[in-house]
């Protein structure tokens, strides 16, 4: 089974999407091991958008996520990092088809309601970057 983080970002919560979004994961068969409503802090925004450092957008993408807090979660699956991304849609919420959580929550590139793991790597590391081993709970449905 896969693990993948997922974050429901500051444009999805506050427009109270949250609850429908999570709804959408486990009606696709995938099961939350973790989860935590939290602000991300600098130090943990520089790490996660280390590749982004010094792109001139990046003062704004970290105020953007840091305008709320948001909801990360830890999710667990059969080919769990490349059936998330296709539920979320392309990262670009304007040229993310209906039915996708991008498509129907997003606006446009910043603002496209959540963030999915790329790849299993970006996974291992995203999940050691929010989560501390006691806070991912093993269970098997």
């Amino acid at each position: 089974m896969e693990r993948t983080v997922v974050l429901i970002k500051p444009d999805a919560v506050k427009k109270g999407v949250i609850g429908e979004i999570i709804t959408r994961m486990e009606k696709e068969g995938y099961i939350l091991v973790a989860a935590k409503f939290l602000r991300m802090p600098d130090d943990l925004l520089d790490d996660w958008y280390a590749h982004h450092k010094d792109k001139p957008f990046f003062p704004e993408l970290k105020a953007f996520m840091t305008s709320t807090p948001v909801m990360a979660m830890l999710w667990e699956g059969k080919d769990a990092v490349s059936g998330l991304r296709k539920l979320c849609g392309p990262t670009d919420a304007r040229k993310a088809p209906k039915g996708t959580i991008r498509g129907d929550y997003g606006k446009d590139v910043q603002e496209n309601a959540i963030h999915a793991s790329e790849d299993e790597h970006a996974a291992n590391k995203e999940m050691d970057l929010i989560f501390l081993p006691h806070e991912i709970q093993e269970w098997k449905r």
